[in-house]
């Protein structure tokens, strides 16, 4: 990138998220805030001559922050069979058919978004045996929790009717058979069989994949896995040959954790583009799967209580090995018994390793969480990041496996209420990257064709200005960025987007049509819509 000169914005109506009131105009100097108000108090900064770019009235809100994304698998994903948006398995089976139809024999087929919630019953081998008997197929749901396998691929994993449930994970089988599905850690058998892509084409999709990420306004994500430390090599090489388009934190897989330890990784390591955020760990499973782990049996289940791919010592061990190596924890748990394993671990690691307590410890998701606990997140110092997203992709599987319970479930306004930190983010390529979609979802708890009607438990709703608060300088918090990225104020860094309306103004079904106009990183604009003009230094000038 560019070495970004020094300009005004001006004429705009900006939106700080530091707590005062909006500004018209702000001096961007060496790629940071250097002054913000009114044009005079500006120009009392940079002077009055200083370069101006007139935004003509437009709206600027700080760089949006995605708090849980999977980069490089959603970048991997866009080359691969997309299957996202298929409704029934007859439409699944024709697009692997189709897909396979132009493909060598025996080259590995793989794919992802696939969701049987409304297909009566789990897919099986024989499924795909009918369209691809030749290809070897892993196609992994929308929620990557489960894997779907035919049966040429069963045979290349090495997994037949002898073959041992790992711990922590499931082979589902019919009469002791391998039905073809493999959930949670049993996923890792099929991910060491099929061919992984290399290091060109990793870092090639992610090159890609950043406009995707720049016309949605984002310019920083927390990144939750890909699960091999050469991401983070891949990040550092396009780091130092700047070719990164978005600020990365990145959480490093638990098979990682001792050879970061030897290398001296800490929270917080790193620069402005590339930092070390901690470790990630998983507790449970999904929703979708239910296999989240819960206090009482999944309702018409009563043997299912989900499926805990870790136990509460074992999360205690890891956490508190990288809490006294300086790391901290940001774990996945969905379930509202893994929510209370992950709280009750967390508490252990603060009475036990010196400064565990003042670490930004997170639980993922937070998807339902017993009434009871939801003070514990602010008591605990502990983050809660969150995708509202899965609200209203979930809201009828929760009706259906959760029931009353669901009055704390996606609980955003009473984690606010209690005073616990909130951050957002989307889950891709699990869901979509688009942050206004994820603002409408937390403020209406509505699809996008608003059902249910009145909002699903609309109780737990939160304001705009919540929700992109969550989406900025909650996320910045999360990763203990707060005095960088994710407000504007000065000697924040300039990263900033302008969109065209205001959404703190319009309604709420509005908030779904916003669009952005540019996407600033480190005062350089790095996306600029089709007939937005706006001047300034620019990423490809």
């Amino acid at each position: 990138m560019r070495t970004p000169a020094t300009f005004v914005l001006r004429r705009a109506r900006i939106h700080r998220f530091d707590g005062a009131e909006p500004a018209t105009a702000l001096a961007v100097r060496e790629g940071r805030i250097a002054a913000i108000g009114s044009d005079q108090d500006v120009w009392r900064v940079v002077g009055s001559d200083t370069p101006t770019v007139d935004l003509r009235g437009r709206v600027v809100l700080p760089g949006l922050i995605d708090a849980h994304v999977h980069w490089c698998t959603y970048a991997i994903a866009r080359r691969s069979l997309q299957l996202a948006g298929e409704d029934g398995l007859p439409d699944v089976l024709r697009r692997v058919r189709q897909h396979a139809s132009d493909r060598p024999a025996g080259q590995w087929i793989t794919g992802r978004g696939w969701d049987h919630s409304a297909w009566g019953r789990w897919p099986t081998a024989a499924d795909l045996d009918a369209v691809t008997p030749l290809h070897p197929v892993v196609l992994t749901r929308k929620d990557g929790h489960v894997a779907w396998l035919n049966s040429a691929a069963l045979a290349a994993c090495g997994i037949d009717d002898a073959t041992p449930d790992p711990e922590g994970g499931a082979i589902q089988r019919a009469d002791g058979q391998p039905t073809g599905l493999l959930m949670e850690t049993a996923l890792r058998l099929a991910n060491a069989a099929v061919p992984p892509p290399d290091t060109y084409a990793r870092q090639a999709a992610m090159i890609d994949a950043w406009r995707d990420a720049w016309c949605r306004g984002l310019t920083s994500l927390h990144d939750m896995g890909f699960q091999r430390q050469s991401l983070f090599r891949d990040l550092a090489t396009l780091r130092d040959a700047g070719e990164l388009g978005l600020r990365f934190v990145w959480y490093l897989p638990e098979t990682e954790l001792d050879e970061a330890i030897g290398l001296g990784l800490r929270s917080g390591l790193g620069d402005g583009w590339l930092r070390v955020g901690g470790l990630k760990l998983f507790l449970d499973g999904t929703l979708g799967a239910q296999t989240a782990a819960m206090l009482a049996p999944y309702d018409g289940q009563a043997d299912n209580v989900g499926l805990p791919t870790m136990n509460g010592p074992a999360f205690v061990d890891l956490a508190g090995r990288a809490a006294a190596a300086g790391l901290a924890t940001a774990v996945h748990a969905i379930g509202d018994g893994a929510n209370r394993t992950a709280l009750d671990g967390f508490a252990d690691v603060a009475a036990t390793v010196p400064g565990a307590s003042a670490m930004r410890q997170r639980i993922e998701h937070c998807q339902i969480v017993a009434p009871e606990d939801i003070q514990r997140f602010v008591q605990q110092n502990v983050t809660a990041s969150m995708q509202p997203i899965h609200c209203t992709a979930d809201h009828v599987i929760a009706e259906r496996y959760w029931g009353l319970r669901n009055r704390t479930s996606y609980a955003w306004r009473s984690m606010l209420t209690s005073g616990a930190a909130l951050a957002f983010g989307s889950d891709a390529p699990i869901e979509s990257l688009d942050v206004f979609a994820g603002v409408h979802a937390a403020v209406t708890r509505q699809t996008a064709v608003g059902e249910p009607r009145g909002g699903w438990h609309p109780e737990q709703r939160v304001t705009v200005r919540e929700a992109l608060h969550a989406y900025t300088a909650g996320a910045a918090y999360a990763a203990g960025l707060e005095n960088e990225v994710g407000s504007l104020s000065v000697g924040r860094q300039a990263d900033l987007i302008v969109v065209d309306r205001d959404p703190l103004s319009v309604a709420a079904p509005e908030l779904l049509t916003i669009k952005v106009l540019g996407t600033m990183i480190e005062g350089i604009w790095v996306w600029q819509a089709a007939g937005a003009d706006i001047a300034g230094p620019r990423h490809d000038s």
